[in-house]
């Protein structure tokens, strides 16, 4: 476990400490442990080290290609099913013909309402329509709750069918760097095709965030299943971490959002 967990970041030592609970919890109980929502990179994380203990785990976001999704680790002899992940999907009904709501008027309203974020999911739009996943759990409270997003009263309900979800229609274009290191400054360099100075500059003055976290230090550090987002410039997944050149330069295969 120790060789897996150097591979990690030093702030992420926490959450591989809660991952190595969980799976603890499951070799003591022979029995599933379903956990919160989590982002890309913390399920990288939780399959490193769920794989290397010997268990099996699964994802379910509800929605097709989600971003967050629950995880539910469980040992070789459990064969998990859709209902296990406790996922439900909800429409938020509102007056579009006086109003337009976008992703941040959600998730604004929802941890106004004091609900953590591993308790919900990703949250999509199309045109007139807007749905988000949740924790089963939580179906009453945001029905109840859930009554206003800014100034305008809005009514939640729960999604009666899986064929009314929202489909994706973002796509990756998959793109090979080659870059000197993996600090945050390279890659923001190679990714946009600049200077080292203009990568540098975006990154210290707040433009640039890793999994959702604004990073400033550009001696920063990415890896597998990161998302990058540069103000202005759109957003980056690392896909994997291909190897190194002849001349001892990494390769990284990274998605840019179309």
């Amino acid at each position: 476990m120790n060789s897996i967990i150097q591979h990690f970041r030093k702030d992420e030592q926490p959450f591989i400490e809660t991952v190595i609970g969980w799976t603890r919890e499951v070799e003591d109980t022979y029995s599933p442990k379903l956990t919160g929502f989590l982002d890309p990179r913390q399920i990288f994380i939780l399959g490193s080290i769920v794989r290397s203990s010997g268990l099996q785990f699964g994802v379910n976001g509800a929605f097709l290609e989600p971003e967050r999704q629950r995880a539910l680790i469980y040992p070789d002899y459990y064969e998990p099913e859709d209902e296990d992940y406790q996922v439900s999907v909800f429409t938020v009904r509102y007056p579009a013909k006086f109003m337009t709501l976008e992703h941040r008027d959600i998730l604004g309203s929802l941890m106004a309402l004091g609900i953590d974020r591993s308790k919900f999911g990703d949250i999509r739009l199309e045109e007139d329509v807007v749905q988000f996943a949740a924790v089963e759990e939580m179906k009453d409270y945001l029905i109840a709750n859930l009554t206003s997003i800014g100034k305008s009263k809005v009514r939640v309900e729960e999604l009666g069918s899986q064929d009314e979800l929202i489909v994706n229609k973002e796509s990756w274009k998959e793109e090979l760097h080659t870059i000197s290191s993996l600090r945050l400054d390279s890659l923001v360099a190679s990714l946009l095709n600049c200077p080292r100075q203009k990568a540098v500059a975006l990154i210290q003055n707040d433009k640039v965030k890793v999994n959702h976290v604004i990073r400033d230090q550009q001696a920063f550090e990415v890896n597998e299943s990161d998302i990058l987002s540069i103000r202005g410039s759109g957003r980056f997944k690392i896909i994997s971490i291909e190897g190194r050149t002849r001349k001892d330069k990494i390769r990284l295969l990274v998605g840019r959002l179309e």
